[in-house]
């Protein structure tokens, strides 16, 4: 019965890496996709069936989850201590809104699919932004308009809502630059 405990425990703290947990090194993108090579995999047959760089979609993830699968919203709480609920439904690698997900799934014929899936969160990634080169003329390595639309949504970024969000703004940035970084440590390790 020992050895039963011990090899289930072992199991257990095995099963807690992987997707729930941040990859060790988020600034290098080889060592990144070294550690988890099925992220790499995903975002390359994203990449050939979207045509949406893997700089761009790591920087996306990167961006809005730290790589992390079941990444949600902080909760909000009145007074400090009545918990109000999240900030939004923003859910898994991709933080894909309730609404925009089932959107995506519709449009793929994919109910099965989850956010908290490394592969159906970079189709995603893809098929959203394959969406905002058409609906937007935004090019699909425009990291940072592309960014500002996904964060806004279409709508949002067809009206200008985030010229009035500095903040924002900053951060479209942040992704771009982590972008451009992302592709010169792919090019150096022969990923790109």
């Amino acid at each position: 019965m020992g050895r039963f405990l011990w090899l289930a425990l072992a199991i257990l703290v095995a099963s807690c890496g992987g997707r729930f947990s941040e990859p060790r090194n988020l600034d290098d993108a080889c060592a990144l996709i070294k550690e988890r090579p099925s992220y790499f995999s995903a975002m390359s047959r994203t990449e050939r069936k979207w045509q949406v760089p893997v700089a761009v979609q790591m920087a996306i993830i990167h961006q809005e989850s730290k790589f992390v699968g079941n990444a949600r919203t902080p909760q909000r709480f009145a007074l400090g201590i009545i918990p109000l609920g999240r900030q939004s439904s923003a859910y898994g690698f991709a933080q894909a809104l309730d609404g925009t997900w089932a959107e995506y799934q519709a449009a793929s014929f994919g109910f099965g699919k989850s956010r908290d899936d490394i592969d159906d969160a970079t189709d995603f990634i893809g098929w959203y932004v394959d969406g905002s080169e058409r609906a937007l003329g935004i090019a699909k390595n425009d990291t940072r308009n592309q960014y500002l639309a996904y964060h806004e949504g279409r709508a949002g970024y067809a009206r200008g809502s985030y010229r009035a969000k500095g903040w924002l703004m900053q951060v479209a940035t942040k992704v771009e630059t982590r972008a451009q970084m992302y592709q010169a440590q792919l090019i150096s390790c022969g990923r790109a």
